[in-house]
């Protein structure tokens, strides 16, 4: 199995990324400019979710198992001022890095992939908060005209993490069973096998990736931060080199699972 980033790797890649987010936010002209990949948000909302959601996380990490998520009761709203939002920012990212390395990668916490192939452990939780700053940075960045491909750690791993954490379920896949693949430019490989049972998640031995191929139902390539990006709808599947059945993602893309 491929093997994911080291909790210690983790919470300095978030606050990595999260540095990469303010130094965008920093750059605009305007906090009210549009964001293109996510059109009904200015810069300023993609700021107050980036700031209010970590920590609401950090709670969350905090309070370890629990029913639901925790939400930071009392939490000082997102200021409109610059220099003041990006004080605001670097605190709500400082307040989860915090609540992480107290919990340790091991403690359970509440998460809202259950039914997935990630545990329920606030390691799994730094994961996925790394990708969601990742791919927001992304969005802040191509805001302000500055985009920058991911780095390359995060992406890699953040193939797997989507797949295990976001498509990965127990929910029956209502259309014809199927297999995906997804092939990284820099050599790892994922399948997504989709049936009655559900979707799991399996990466594929480089041979095996090469030589597989005719069982897969459709097929996508390309550097693993681009594939990050089309998994996260942020760009489209014409980016990527696709051999098969390209309307699967379409399919997959519309799916609820219950």
């Amino acid at each position: 199995m491929e093997k994911t980033l080291k909790f210690p790797d983790l919470l300095r890649l978030i606050d990595d990324r999260s540095n990469a987010f303010r130094a965008a936010v920093a750059s605009a002209p305007s906090l009210d400019v549009q964001v293109p990949t996510c059109p009904e948000w200015t810069l300023f909302d993609l700021a107050q979710h980036i700031g209010e959601g970590r920590r609401d996380w950090a709670v969350t990490v905090a309070a370890g198992p629990a029913p639901a998520k925790s939400a930071a009761e009392g939490a000082p709203a997102a200021p409109r001022e610059r220099e003041a939002l990006l004080a605001w920012l670097a605190e709500s990212t400082e307040q989860l890095l915090d609540a992480l390395r107290k919990a340790g990668p091991d403690r359970g916490c509440w998460t809202w992939w259950e039914a997935s192939q990630s545990p329920e452990t606030c390691g799994a939780v730094a994961r996925h908060q790394l990708q969601q700053l990742a791919v927001h940075t992304y969005d802040a960045q191509i805001t302000v005209g500055a985009q920058e491909p991911l780095p390359e750690e995060v992406a890699l791993d953040g193939v797997d993490e989507f797949l295990s954490t976001c498509c990965a379920t127990t929910s029956p896949w209502p259309h014809k069973a199927a297999v995906v693949d997804y092939h990284a430019t820099e050599g790892p490989s994922w399948r997504l096998t989709l049936s009655p049972d559900g979707a799991r998640t399996t990466p594929l031995p480089a041979p095996a990736a090469a030589a597989d191929q005719d069982a897969a139902d459709v097929s996508a390539r390309g550097t693993a931060g681009d594939l990050v990006l089309f998994l996260y709808g942020r760009i489209p599947v014409d980016a990527l080199q696709v051999e098969g059945d390209r309307g699967l993602f379409d399919l997959l893309f519309a799916w609820e699972p219950a």
